[in-house]
């Protein structure tokens, strides 16, 4: 993996991190995407020292901004020849959030960050991950998403403007896109050297510091939870399997969960007039590079 170079999005913190630290362990150059300098620069910091490699550098990368998604990449273009893996792995959930908050684009953020970003910035280094001997595309969904089985797309109010907006079905959605968007663009990159995999995040222990409104009551219920989630080390070792294991070089389309184990998803994700549905509508939310500026 020595000449590999991956691009971890929210590689600053949680899992993004700990699987920085592990893939530059195994000698891949390592980039992570950041929306914050300050925090950036210190994951940075650490990931070196615990990986003891010098291979990584921060790129500012504000996922819910597609004006910052195309200057990142014109970055990412004259600095690298390649991208061999790409980790879809920043995610807007912000568990105290009570009203929707708007991107550069005025789009909802978890709507922009989880989905629209994710496409968007694919969209662009595909010619990049096209110049690997093989490429990888790693999305990230929730097992949340066992407990919702006959949840659909909200297609005519992705954003749930003006309806009661709950954080939570809000990122749900976004997450079913993610797992709809897999398929997609598995089949339509399937005569190409590039895989395209979708892992099903389990519970994860988080830092409750960042999330300084939560209630008593909330912070009681996560400490609970905490006690019986993976750390972000033991679920980062899914996104190492999927970035660097030689038996998946052939393997696309497919849905890991974090015993690397193959899993399904809803009826509804499968179905592919739903999953084209959902590209129709995904096409309209990516502006041109003049729109978003």
């Amino acid at each position: 993996m020595a000449s590999k170079t991956c691009l971890i999005t929210g590689g600053n913190s949680g899992i993004g991190k700990a699987a920085a630290i592990q893939l530059a362990k195994h000698g891949v150059k390592i980039i992570i995407g950041c929306r914050d300098e300050k925090r950036g620069l210190a994951a940075l910091k650490e990931i070196k020292e615990k990986s003891k490699s010098n291979s990584a550098e921060l790129l500012l990368l504000d996922m819910s901004s597609q004006r910052c998604i195309r200057s990142a990449v014109n970055e990412l273009i004259s600095n690298h020849s390649h991208i061999d893996v790409l980790i879809h792995n920043a995610a807007d959930f912000d568990i105290s959030r009570k009203a929707p908050q708007y991107s550069d684009e005025n789009i909802e953020t978890v709507w922009a960050t989880n989905h629209i970003g994710p496409v968007l910035l694919t969209e662009l280094l595909l010619d990049k991950l096209k110049q690997s001997e093989q490429g990888r595309i790693i999305t990230i969904a929730s097992q949340g998403l066992v407990l919702h089985p006959f949840l659909k797309i909200n297609y005519a109010n992705p954003e749930f403007t003006n309806e009661n907006f709950r954080v939570e079905t809000a990122y749900y959605q976004s997450k079913l896109a993610q797992v709809m968007y897999t398929y997609w663009l598995s089949d339509k990159l399937k005569n190409t050297k590039i895989t395209v995999n979708c892992i099903r995040v389990t519970n994860v222990k988080i830092d409750i510091e960042r999330y300084p409104n939560l209630s008593q009551l909330m912070k009681f219920m996560y400490s609970i939870k905490s006690k019986f989630s993976l750390s972000p080390d033991e679920m980062a070792q899914t996104y190492l399997y999927l970035a660097t294991s030689p038996e998946l070089q052939s393997v696309t389309g497919k849905y890991f969960d974090e015993k690397n184990r193959l899993v399904t998803s809803s009826k509804f994700s499968k179905d592919k007039h739903q999953i084209e549905k959902l590209m129709e509508v995904t096409a309209k939310y990516i502006f041109t590079d003049s729109k978003s500026s």
